[in-house]
């Protein structure tokens, strides 16, 4: 299977090609943070990038990624270019898609984005959609990969989702399921991925969506052997390798308020440190950013200098990003023969993976 030309849902991957993307991912960290090079892989290459929404990691992530890899990015915020409006979708995806090198969009709605994908001739990445974060599964597996427990491989691990079932938790049963980990959600009943708590409508396409969710997660389980388990008892979470936790009341959801999302959710659901120990000893505590302090998570997890990784997620979000842009935009010869850095093996080794994996 060749790789996609887009990256809308990891599920369109094989886990050799999302693990071949991450490789270079790590690689080009290493030579930028370690050795102080910078692979110009897209020298005067310009990304687009579609904002429907307000962005702190997404936006700084793809613009110092871009500029990092030798190329531009372009800002288009909400109401700055026709998106769908009065030129059609298709038609604003194939001129941008003549202009650009590659775009990312962060939209309101998925089919906007699949959308932009299907008309544009170069590379579209999904920077979330109110179905699905794939950026930020990324930049999570990453930090994973980076932090595995002593003696375990990603297929050994499981992470627990404490909480709603937002569209990044929804994104790390995709993930964790593609991996061949072991996904737990554990929330309230109403708010678990199997009652399509994402999705605004009936009951009856609540349903539905929720059991479209779970087919998808149980069809990568099938063929990778990981595991998925939605309940609300605590028991659950036992043997987590990371606690991962998302704010109780998202962008996308108008039904109900913070104070009564409080009611459901505090203080059953709130991730203290007791809560992480009883996952166990060593759980390391994960979150998408940003968090709202005192509800979902408390201080003291968050600022552990020991259990908290999501200082490090946050960073990993720009440094997976890179290896998406390089891999999927046509890149510009990397030309460093007579540069010496300790990563060049292990770029070049993931630079022909990628190669490999699409022709």
């Amino acid at each position: 299977m060749a790789m996609p030309k887009d990256f809308i849902d990891t599920n369109d991957f094989t886990k050799e090609q999302i693990l071949a993307i991450e490789d270079l991912g790590l690689a080009m960290k290493k030579a930028i943070k370690v050795d102080g090079y910078y692979p110009h892989l897209l020298r005067n290459k310009s990304l687009g990038m579609i904002f429907q929404q307000v962005s702190t990691r997404t936006r700084i992530s793809f613009e110092t990624a871009m500029t990092d890899l030798g190329g531009h990015a372009q800002f288009y915020g909400p109401g700055t270019i026709q998106l769908g409006g009065h030129e059609s979708l298709g038609d604003t995806a194939r001129v941008m898609g003549s202009l650009l090198d590659v775009m990312m969009a962060r939209v309101n709605r998925h089919k906007d984005v699949e959308g932009l994908a299907a008309g544009s001739a170069v590379p579209v990445i999904n920077g979330m959609s109110e179905f699905n974060h794939p950026t930020q599964e990324m930049g999570d597996l990453m930090t994973m990969l980076e932090n595995l427990p002593e003696g375990k491989r990603i297929e050994d691990c499981t992470l627990a989702f404490i909480g709603d079932a937002t569209q990044v938790c929804v994104s790390l049963m995709f993930i964790c399921s593609k991996m061949g980990m072991h996904f737990v959600q554990f929330g309230p009943k109403g708010h678990q991925i199997s009652d399509g708590a994402l999705h605004v409508g009936t009951p009856e396409e609540r349903a539905a969506f929720g059991k479209r969710l779970m087919e998808i997660g149980e069809k990568n389980c099938k063929e990778s052997g990981g595991t998925i388990v939605i309940s609300d008892d605590i028991e659950s979470i036992k043997g987590a390798d990371f606690v991962y936790t998302d704010v109780w009341y998202g962008l996308y959801d108008q039904e109900e308020s913070g104070a009564s999302y409080m009611d459901v959710f505090y203080p059953k659901y709130q991730v203290t440190m007791d809560m992480m120990n009883y996952a166990g000893p060593n759980s390391k505590f994960m979150h998408c950013l940003p968090a709202t302090r005192g509800e979902e998570v408390v201080d003291e997890v968050m600022d552990d200098p020991e259990r908290s990784l999501c200082w490090v997620e946050a960073e990993n979000r720009k440094h997976s990003i890179r290896a998406l842009l390089a891999a999927l935009a046509k890149r510009t010869p990397l030309n460093d023969e007579d540069v010496d850095y300790s990563a060049k093996a292990e770029l070049h080794a993931a630079l022909k993976k990628i190669e490999e994996l699409q022709a």
